[in-house]
């Protein structure tokens, strides 16, 4: 059909080249000529296709959004790709590793740690969310009939809700409260400090008395690493847990009558299976605003592509050789956990960026599926009959349709292998 377009509006267009070749589009004078002009005026395909990072293919906004989904995706998957690769080899140029096969090795050796022992690493998965406002705006620029004001997104899992002194929750919705807990009592989970007055069990590191064994100490004796007895003192936790004491950190409850505190974040989320209306960031799967099948396939896509993901606290646990003691011991440790500072922040930007990298290219999947059959569909049913431009247009979508999967091909492998490579790593420090 592509072809047969083509051919159809050639003759046209040599036709009316001759009229064009010494007037802009716009009707004033453009000393641009031939196939430069034609480009301009849209009544030939470009040069430059989605390979070359050109989105607009056909001058028709809810195809072109499609081949601007596929530009965006190789840009961002590129840079994810490339921002994992920088830390990984950050971290492996500290210590002179090669990979992560000798990273824990090359680790030890450095900084005189037990070489049976290793290092642990713990984190939670990084917090990733979707802005309904851009999944709006994306597919208003696709579909002009969507009304950014009274359109609404939904949100299959968390939303929290645009930050307002009046932050609300639908009917449907549980509402969370993230803050600082009411008289520092959580009844919920706590990140961040829990100070315990009373010994109890500690998920993260325990700054103070140790029951059992401490995996690092401080100059006095007391404890500042993982203690696998009871703590009391300050628990630092980089994950969301239940705190006896009081929290100090980031507490997440549930509100007995539906309303937050003043300056706590507002968290609406849906039953199971369910969905809640959206206006501030999704964690979950975004539904975007009714609009044509191609312009809801490339927003939602669009939208995911933009996601932010912050990177979680890391928890490391070490022990250092037994062998060490006395002056030796506590200088090992001061420089282990001078290097702990930018190893947890790569590690932190790692698993933000493997979290990334997964929602991207799960939009990767739906631009080749969901998007691409929605614009052909949308495509082949385009009426030529009453525009040239349009005709030239629709047939240069039909010929740059087939390049999606190719063009998307390299900064697919690309990503998949960097997220492998992360995976590796913290793999093997039980991260």
């Amino acid at each position: 059909m592509g072809k047969l377009i083509d051919y159809r509006v050639a003759g046209l267009v040599l036709a009316v080249a001759g009229g064009f070749s010494t007037q802009a589009c716009n009707g004033t004078d453009n000393p641009l000529g031939g196939n430069a002009l034609l480009e301009q005026c849209g009544l030939i395909c470009s040069s430059k296709g989605i390979a070359e990072g050109n989105a607009s293919i056909s001058g028709i906004p809810n195809v072109d959004a499609f081949f601007g989904s596929v530009v965006n995706f190789n840009a961002k998957a590129n840079l994810i790709s490339g921002n994992i690769n920088a830390e990984l080899g950050r971290i492996y140029a500290s210590v002179g590793a090669t990979g992560a096969a000798d990273f824990q090795a090359k680790l030890a050796a450095k900084f005189k740690l037990d070489a049976d022992a290793g290092v642990s690493v713990k984190f939670e998965p990084a917090r990733c969310a979707v802005s309904a406002k851009a999944t709006i705006e994306a597919t208003a620029k696709c579909d002009a009939s969507v009304d950014p004001g009274k359109a609404e997104v939904t949100c299959s899992g968390t939303c929290e809700a645009e930050a307002s002194v009046d932050a609300s929750c639908d009917a449907s919705a549980t509402v969370k409260c993230v803050g600082t807990a009411p008289n520092l009592e959580c009844e919920g989970e706590c990140k961040g400090t829990c100070q315990l007055d009373v010994a109890a069990a500690c998920e993260g590191t325990c700054n103070g008395e140790c029951s059992g064994t401490c995996s690092a100490t401080n100059a006095d004796g007391s404890c500042a690493g993982k203690c696998d007895g009871m703590c009391k003192g300050n628990c630092e936790a980089s994950a969301s847990a239940s705190c006896s004491g009081k929290c100090k950190g980031e507490c997440t409850y549930t509100p007995p009558d539906a309303k937050c505190e003043a300056g706590a974040s507002v968290k609406c989320e849906a039953a199971a299976k369910g969905s809640v209306k959206c206006d501030g960031k999704c964690d979950g799967e975004v539904t975007p605003p009714k609009a044509s099948a191609e312009c809801e396939a490339s927003a939602k896509a669009d939208a995911s592509l933009n996601v932010e993901c912050t990177p979680p606290s890391v928890d490391v646990s070490y022990q250092l050789d037994a062998s060490l003691t006395g002056d030796a011991k506590l200088d090992a440790q001061a420089k282990f956990e001078a290097f702990l500072v930018s190893f947890k922040a790569s590690l932190g930007t790692i698993a933000a960026q493997v979290s990334q990298s997964k929602v991207v290219l799960q939009a990767g999947a739906d631009i080749g599926a969901k998007a691409g059959g929605a614009v052909t569909d949308a495509v082949k049913a385009i009426d030529v009959s009453g525009s040239l431009k349009v005709s030239v247009g629709v047939g240069c979508a039909i010929a740059e349709l087939p390049k999606v999967a190719d063009a998307m091909k390299t900064s697919t492998a690309a990503l998949t292998k960097s997220a492998s490579a992360a995976a590796e790593l913290t793999g093997k420090l039980g991260g």
